[in-house]
């Protein structure tokens, strides 16, 4: 049975900013780009 490995992320990469970025059309050419998808959990007070 192999490890399953959690995604990683480079020590000082700042995640935020890292992720929001487009990728140039250059990389997009390449196909060297992500997709990444944001999830947000939005918790309204149960009042």
């Amino acid at each position: 049975m192999k490890k399953q490995e959690e995604a990683k992320v480079a020590p000082g990469m700042d995640d935020k900013e890292e992720l929001e970025q487009d990728a140039t059309r250059n990389e997009i050419e390449k196909g060297e780009y992500t997709s990444v998808t944001t999830l947000s959990y939005d918790e309204v007070d149960p009042s």
